[in-house]
């Protein structure tokens, strides 16, 4: 990218929830559902000491994409590190349902999850991780009627629960800032050490969670730009390609196969070296 360009083209990665859900919507299209002024938030932090915030860090905005009617849930990672929690989950998983009752309607619905969070928040617990069951159900009950989209752009990625939700949409764009995975470098090395996985070593973690390596090896679809309008384009293009022949957790077979290959030390360019030749 040229430098008058990259002076000219808006951050998504430096955008908030709310600013990322506008950008990928049809411009003077976004309408926000239970915003901050309904005051809905999570009755379990406070008791905890922690402040909450009033649409618990979860956006949901109606609006179009490329005409079509849509709908935009976008997940703010500067509260509690985006974690999901039973509000925010329960926010998530019913603007998907709607989105089913609009597609099996017959109504065209174009919906697209902005993935950044850690996955499930500790502070909730099983009330979170219930939420994110309804999330998980909601996704493969609306794919079967419409394309679902994601999004992960950075900084901090798509961990945990939602690394399984990302698993289960139609197509999932990503950035090179983007991460991807069940546990993050953090929690690995906490649980197992250093020796196993030292977080702060940053080449190390995006070679293999970053999201150029799981665009190179099939586990992300498309590798954009950290650019808003490129990534609202590709957004846009990935609904107008319609369903995919078979959704990526469908394919069992060939991720077995794969993880019977897995080398002894998966590192990164092992993987893309190994892997990039059966690319899905």
């Amino acid at each position: 990218m040229s430098v008058p360009a990259l002076m000219s083209r808006t951050s998504f990665v430096e955008l908030n929830a709310r600013e990322r859900a506008r950008a990928l919507l049809d411009d003077g299209s976004f309408r926000e559902l239970l915003g901050p002024f309904d005051r809905i938030e999570s009755p379990w932090l406070a008791r905890q000491n922690i402040v909450p915030q009033a649409d618990d860090g979860v956006v949901v905005a109606r609006g179009t994409i490329g005409g079509v009617a849509a709908v935009a849930i976008a997940i703010e990672g500067a509260f509690q590190g985006g974690s999901t929690g039973e509000v925010s989950g329960a926010k998530i998983a019913g603007a998907l349902e709607l989105a089913a009752k609009d597609a099996k309607a017959g109504k065209p619905i174009r919906p697209v999850l902005v993935f950044e969070t850690g996955g499930v928040r500790l502070q909730e617990a099983n009330l979170g991780l219930a939420a994110m069951a309804d999330v998980h159900a909601a996704v493969v009950a609306l794919r079967r009627h419409a394309p679902v989209v994601g999004v992960i752009a950075g900084m901090i990625g798509c961990f945990g629960g939602m690394g399984i939700t990302a698993g289960l949409v139609s197509r999932l764009i990503v950035t090179r800032q983007a991460r991807l995975g069940l546990n993050g470098p953090e929690v690995i090395e906490q649980n197992a050490g250093v020796e196993e996985l030292d977080s702060r070593d940053r080449p190390l973690i995006w070679s293999l969670t970053g999201g150029e390596q799981r665009h190179a090896v099939g586990l992300a679809d498309d590798l954009v730009a950290d650019d808003a309008d490129a990534l609202a384009d590709a957004v846009r293009a990935a609904f107008e390609r319609g369903q995919p022949a078979e959704h990526q957790s469908e394919r069992i077979a060939f991720w077995r196969g794969r993880l019977e290959r897995l080398p002894a030390t998966p590192e990164g360019p092992a993987l893309r070296k190994l892997w990039m030749g059966d690319r899905p």
